[in-house]
């Protein structure tokens, strides 16, 4: 497993991806912009529905800024064309349903909820720069408020 580390190269990866052409989306495809790669635990839920939304209301400041958005959450890309006709996402939807990507991202972990523990996403954020490093992270985030925390961390490395 590999956790990501501020100042250094953002693994790359390929997954298959909605509203991407051939299919599949890999982070090294985005060499000269900046990405924002947001992880969340599940399609359809208040929260995740939420912070999709978010960044879909964000995508065309974000868009000027040189940067794109990928969503990645271990649904399968049924479940992501689903989400993302219903919201109209205008970003890609990643399917990780082996968590591969989420091991490399340190985001795969255990986490509990009344009781009951189970393996999930913990909700995360990677800010990736034009060259591939990684340049900020926020990790087990609240939704609300956190498109603007990242609008002012690429305004703050613009």
């Amino acid at each position: 497993m590999t956790i990501v580390q501020i100042g250094r190269p953002a693994p790359d990866f390929e997954l298959p991806a909605t509203n991407a052409s051939g299919g599949t989306v890999r982070l090294s495809d985005y060499l000269g912009k900046r990405v924002v790669l947001y992880f969340y635990p599940n399609d359809m839920t208040p929260a995740c529905t939420q912070q999709s939304c978010d960044f879909r209301d964000a995508s065309v400041a974000l868009g000027t800024a040189n940067t794109v958005v990928l969503g990645i959450s271990a649904n399968d890309l049924k479940s992501h064309d689903k989400f993302a006709k219903k919201y109209e996402l205008p970003f890609p939807l990643l399917a990780d349903t082996e968590h591969k990507v989420c091991d490399l991202y340190g985001v795969w972990q255990e986490k509990q909820l009344y009781g009951r523990k189970y393996m999930g996403i913990v909700r995360s954020t990677f800010l990736i720069d034009e060259n591939g490093l990684l340049i900020k992270e926020w990790r087990n985030l609240r939704v609300k408020g956190h498109v603007e925390e990242v609008k002012r961390a690429l305004a703050d490395n613009a």
